[in-house]
């Protein structure tokens, strides 16, 4: 039999964890209550197994792991409409959530959601046989985008890839290309969103909405396909 790893995660309780994973189509495989609370759930090669600690701060969480896929989109489709029937909206802040699907610098195409234990889980699909992160961009927006990517879905350090939007948009001597401008008015605004910040979500949204693009809107799919999740 080939080796398999399975990750072991904390939780503080384990049947919302449990609920999460059941709304994404995994079955739960094994689940016990004492001599202490543990459960397994699985869905097709993927198993990742709970155990729970009383005192666990899910705001301090730093656990998680990494799923490869080959057909990423139709994973992320469907862990999306999982989630919607399950609690009633697509959860985007707060425990739980999903992040967008994005293409990243180090050759894969992903997206993050974070279980009600404070879990990572990364779902990707490899869209580049390197998987070295890529130079920094010398553009002042390209590398600002790179930057606030990584911070965001590498470092989760949302007030950090906050500032480096800011700063980028608050330029008065240089000007993005239209695709660069919505990207980063719409990763802002996601991020206003997260950090609670509703009034200045809209607002962002409604720049972003009104940006002009010709022959980008192909290359800028992802960033357009997110506005629309975040107006709704």
């Amino acid at each position: 039999m080939p080796e398999k790893m399975i990750p072991l995660l904390p939780c503080r309780t384990v049947q919302p964890v449990v609920d999460f994973y059941t709304a994404l189509g995994f079955e739960t495989t094994f689940f016990q209550k004492s001599p202490y609370p543990y459960a397994v759930v699985e869905r097709g090669r993927i198993e990742l197994q709970f155990f729970a600690m009383k005192e666990y701060d899910l705001q301090q969480s730093y656990s998680g792991c990494y799923v490869v896929t080959d057909d990423v989109e139709t994973l992320y489709a469907a862990f999306r409409a999982g989630l919607k029937a399950a609690y009633g909206r697509i959860p985007s802040r707060g425990l739980p959530r999903i992040g967008p699907l994005k293409d990243m610098s180090y050759g894969m195409r992903q997206f993050l959601m974070t279980d009600p234990g404070g879990n990572s889980i990364r779902v990707g699909q490899q869209i580049s046989e390197d998987h070295s992160m890529r130079p920094v961009p010398k553009g002042t927006f390209a590398r600002a985008l790179h930057m606030a990517d990584l911070f965001v879905d590498s470092k989760e350090d949302l007030p950090g890839a906050a500032k480096i939007i800011d700063r980028a948009l608050g330029l008065t001597d240089e000007r993005p290309t239209p695709e660069q401008e919505l990207r980063l008015l719409v990763l802002r605004a996601d991020l206003a969103r997260r950090l609670g910040d509703d009034g200045l979500a809209d607002r962002l949204l409604a720049r972003a909405a009104a940006v002009p693009l010709a022959d980008e809107r192909e290359s800028a799919r992802d960033a357009l396909a997110r506005l629309a999740e975040l107006r709704e």
